[in-house]
């Protein structure tokens, strides 16, 4: 019986036999393409792409049929592989059988944390079909594999990845097609010839194999030797006067490091002296920080302002710096002079973040949570590399550029932050003049720029206000996007095009928009870059108990190349140096005294009914076994329906979603099913406790979302109370805004 059923197995896996090394052969071509964006792409992302592969080949090599009878299966392999790697929580289903509302918030809600995967690894997995499917002939497969290599080819030559690797597997992977598509057409011309050869497999396979073992083994042995013919790139570019490195040998080594650094990716910079150019926002890991208390993680200061960057200014090139540190010790906050003191009024509180990098790529400095104070590990050994160097002034942790010192893998930081008391900053001394003339420096600037710090801070009698005129000025009139359109400068100054002519950009035109109009105002103030404080696990806030919710924010963080950030910091005598953030849509984690937080002022929305519980003992509970089935054969119906249709996928959601809603009743919409997923993620609300107290006490305990919720619930008003209608461009921002609370609850 099982000798009968070995058989009938590889019967099932020798019917249509090169159709299905097509399928295998585009599978491997496309998991060797895939791993060339390691760094590019979420780990997820890649374990949903590999697992969909795997997937996809079996069913092809399994299931008998005409494909539109695996398509079923195919999109419920791709659903359950995005599910299972994505992190993914079933969420029973709140209201009634009627409520179409209801029924289509619940899918919204399941379905947006497959959102981010879904795109691309539908357009990975559509491509695999496409290739297995079609590139059966000579001309598509040499089509096919030559598509791949050259793009592997160009990635590896004008960039700085190392895809060696991949185009060697994939030339094999090529001759090894290209050698199954001759044997099939010569199958099919004399098949009876075919069946003789097949009777001695050992003799037919062999001579294959060594012939394209020596072809590999030619190529992968070759000495590494420099091109004899250049191509017309290098050409082009040395006729310019300039040079293009060698990509021979140890590649990433033999690059200059200004190449290096060139980088059109969102990550920390390595050059400050000249910013404004757009990037695109890449989301690979850089650290994971196990911290007790939500923080930006700061890494280098700048304070010479050039007009188009920073630059460390002369006293930070020859500042005094102190080595051979040593666990637990303090670090000093001043060198020379006078020990820099903190007034009897600050308060301080202790910020322990233990980073683990994830990527292998040197920094110059340790990263940590706003003012570092103590040093408590390095690679879990108590004992620290005598040339790491603490600079007091900078309060930067600077580590040795040398590879007999490899950056730690992770390390234990303790900081200390003060904590923002806003009386008595307000009623803070004048500066000290050292520190007021090195940072308040700047060069000439325009005229206009100088007119606006002054008309920004008028009337304003102390640093504290005047610095939060400059910062919510900027917050307020100047929109965030990644590729600002420079085209629009004119001005040679950095803060002044941006200001008067670009008016949009990212966190370097604000932050350093910031410290000019700050210092145009005669207040001490440097740049600092490094990262925000990145993504905790999303399931750390489905259903999270009242009496588990950590009111600092605390836990394991995921920083990403995504959240590299620059901000500012304003020196305040007696309390020192203090983080501000202009940048919108970013709001910096403060301590703040216990009960004096100011509550935000809120529109009364005491006639909106009470939010419906989700999860309750009324609510409609359905199996999650039933629900994954019942979505999986609704994601194959709509993704057979719209490739039969042609319907735009954003139309058909909207209509789907809002149907006949105005602007205003889709903004009252999604504030309603903002207030719900608060609600399961561990903000309460009781049926009696009016909206307004209710976000109150939510603002109380999320400080940091104050300003959001505070700005979400003023479009409410305006949506509900106002008796206009909104523009579609307030729909948007609204969206957008409740898309970051989200986000960061």
């Amino acid at each position: 019986m099982a000798k009968r059923m070995l058989k009938g197995f590889i019967r099932l896996l020798a019917r249509n036999g090169y159709a299905k090394l097509c399928v295998l052969f585009a599978a491997v071509l496309l998991w060797q393409w895939f791993d060339s964006l390691e760094g590019y792409w979420w780990p997820q992302t890649f374990a949903i792409v590999h697992a969909a592969l795997i997937a996809g080949t079996a069913i092809e090599f399994l299931v008998p049929g005409k494909l539109r009878w695996r398509m079923p299966l195919h999109a419920a392999a791709l659903l359950a592989c995005i599910m299972v790697f994505s992190g993914f929580r079933w969420i029973p289903m709140a209201g009634e059988w009627k409520d179409a509302a209801a029924w289509g918030d619940w899918f919204a809600e399941i379905a947006e944390p497959l959102a981010p995967y879904i795109g691309v690894a539908a357009v990975a997995y559509g491509l695999f079909l496409f290739a297995g499917r079609f590139c059966r002939t000579r001309p598509q497969v040499a089509l096919f594999c030559g598509a791949v290599l050259v793009s592997l080819a160009v990635l590896d030559s004008f960039t700085t990845i190392y895809l060696w690797d991949e185009v060697a597997w994939c030339v094999f992977i090529s001759l090894c097609w290209l050698v199954a598509e001759h044997f099939e057409r010569f199958r099919r011309s004399h098949p009876d010839t075919w069946r003789h050869l097949t009777e001695y497999p050992v003799s037919f396979v062999l001579p294959v194999i060594a012939v394209v073992g020596l072809v590999m083994a030619a190529g992968l042995l070759a000495p590494s030797v420099n091109p004899v013919l250049k191509d017309p790139y290098t050409l082009w570019i040395e006729s310019r006067g300039e040079s293009v490195p060698s990509f021979v040998g140890d590649k990433v080594r033999s690059l200059p490091s200004a190449i290096r650094e060139r980088d059109a990716r969102s990550g920390y910079s390595r050059s400050d002296d000249k910013l404004g150019d757009g990037f695109e926002f890449d989301y690979s890991e850089v650290m994971t920080v196990n911290t007790n208390r939500r923080s930006y993680w700061r890494g280098e200061t700048k304070s010479e302002y050039t007009g188009q960057g920073w630059v460390d200014s002369e006293e930070e090139q020859t500042e005094a710096a102190l080595s051979g540190l040593e666990t637990g010790e303090p670090l000093p906050k001043r060198l020379a002079g006078e020990p820099l003191k903190l007034s009897p009024e600050a308060e301080t509180m202790n910020i322990v973040a233990t980073v683990t990098m994830r990527r292998d790529e040197p920094f110059p400095v340790l990263f940590g949570a706003h003012q570092a104070a103590v040093i408590r590990a390095i690679d879990g050994a108590e004992s620290i590399p005598a040339a790491l160097a603490w600079l007091p002034e900078s309060a930067e942790l600077r580590w040795p550029r040398s590879d007999s010192t490899p950056y730690p893998e992770t390390y234990v930081i303790e900081s200390e932050q003060v904590v923002l008391d806003e009386e008595q900053l307000r009623s803070a001394g004048p500066p000290d003049p050292r520190i007021a003339a090195r940072y308040t420096r700047m060069p000439a600037v325009p005229e206009r720029v100088l007119r606006l710090a002054e008309e920004l801070t008028a009337g304003a009698d102390n640093d504290y206000d005047k610095i939060r005129r400059i910062e919510t000025y900027l917050k307020e009139n100047y929109p965030y996007t990644n590729t600002p359109d420079i085209s629009k400068r004119r001005s040679e100054d950095f803060v002044d095009s941006f200001l008067f002519e670009v008016q949009e950009g990212y966190c370097d035109y604000f932050s350093t928009a910031m410290a000019v109009l700050a210092r145009a105002s005669g207040i001490p103030v440097r740049w600092v870059k490094g990262y925000a404080p990145g993504a905790l696990p999303a399931e750390l806030y489905i259903s999270i108990p009242e009496n588990a919710f950590d009111p600092n924010m605390g836990g394991s963080y995921t920083v990403r190349n995504a959240d590299a950030h620059s901000w500012v910091e304003v020196y305040f005598e007696g309390f020192g140096w203090i983080p501000f953030e202009p940048t919108p849509g970013f709001s910096y984690p403060y301590a703040y005294p216990i009960g004096e937080m100011p509550a935000p002022v809120l529109p009364d929305l005491s006639d909106v009914g009470p939010v419906v519980e989700t999860g309750g003992e009324s609510g409609l509970r359905i199996p999650p076994a039933v629900g994954i089935a019942a979505g999986v054969l609704a994601a194959a119906g709509a993704l057979f329906w719209l490739w039969r249709k042609r319907e735009s996928l954003v139309l058909l959601w909207r209509r789907i979603r809002f149907g006949a809603m105005s602007a205003n009743e889709q903004i009252v919409h999604e504030t309603e099913r903002l207030i719900r997923i608060c609600r399961r993620r561990g903000l309460e609300r009781s049926d009696h406790e009016t909206l307004r107290e209710t976000v109150g006490r939510w603002s109380e305990r999320r400080r940091s979302l104050a300003d959001d919720f505070q700005e979400v619930l003023a479009l409410f008003e305006r949506a509900k109370y106002g008796g206009r209608p909104v523009a579609d461009e307030d729909v948007e921002r609204f969206a957008a805004k409740v898309r970051l609370i989200r986000e960061r609850l």
